[in-house]
């Protein structure tokens, strides 16, 4: 029985990283190696793609803009969702529950649905192929997820610790940067980085509200799909380049992402 459950597990492994392991070795390819038939396993690996990538457009500055517009739409969310969950959870009305869902529910739309009021907006305002746009969006979209997950966290905390707190005389501030945020560092880094990784990802915004400015590294992949056909040895390189930072971020990070993930799952 063990052997069996082994097996399924290794199948099951392999099954998930077959795309990832088969981009990885094409991004090593020339593009008649990339497009041979039958597929070639073993060859001499080539950075030529790697650098057709750098070379054809300007990697470091999609990479920048793909850091900028996801950790500033993460702060944001973050100084969006705290206080919203802190109300919900200390200060509950009668209506509570359902802000909540209904918060849920918009995540249920999709986001085609408001591509069409969301770009007129930024075309007014003058924010299209801008960063400032894509933060504001990404922070948006995410935010009720970071409610959510902060409102389940912020549950767990006992309100004893709070009253305690406010008869002692703290302030809503002390009782907020001495008190919730210790207790609640865990739900903010948990959420911060799922989030995190959700905006890096983020593409359908990225290639209809960006351009050569301030697209970010989805928008370069998209770039390698033209009237001519597909590049397979020169998307699988940007593929590559594009999904490493966050690739390395997550593994280090992923003791971090799960005991915040985890946190008050267990009593």
């Amino acid at each position: 029985m063990l052997a069996l459950r082994t097996t399924a597990a290794w199948g099951a492994a392999l099954l998930l990283f077959f795309p990832l392991g088969w981009l990885l070795l094409t991004a090593f390819k020339t593009e008649l190696q990339a497009i041979s038939v039958p597929p070639l396993l073993w060859f001499r690996p080539t950075l030529e793609s790697l650098y057709a990538v750098q070379e054809r457009s300007d990697y470091l500055l999609y990479a920048r803009n793909s850091v900028v517009t996801s950790v500033l739409s993460t702060l944001l969310g973050l100084v969006l969702a705290a206080p919203a969950a802190y109300a919900m959870v200390f200060f509950k009305v009668r209506h509570t529950r359902d802000i909540l869902m209904w918060m849920l529910s918009t995540k249920m739309m999709p986001a085609v649905g408001a591509l069409v009021p969301v770009y007129v907006l930024a075309q007014k305002s003058q924010l299209l192929d801008t960063q400032l746009v894509l933060i504001i969006v990404f922070a948006l979209s995410n935010l009720p997820i970071m409610v959510w997950m902060l409102y389940t966290h912020f549950k767990d905390i006992p309100h004893e610790i709070l009253e305690a707190a406010r008869m002692d005389g703290a302030t809503l501030w002390q009782e907020l940067r001495l008190v919730l945020l210790p207790l609640g560092m865990g739900a903010l880094a948990s959420t911060g980085l799922l989030c995190l990784v959700l905006s890096w990802n983020e593409a359908f915004w990225s290639l209809n509200l960006s351009a050569a400015k301030a697209g970010t590294l989805a928008t370069l992949i998209a770039s390698y799909s033209s009237p001519e056909g597909l590049f397979w040895a020169k998307l699988s390189a940007a593929s590559l380049m594009a999904i490493a930072p966050i690739v390395v971020f997550g593994w280090f990070s992923q003791k971090q992402l799960v005991q915040g993930l985890t946190f008050g799952a267990v009593k």
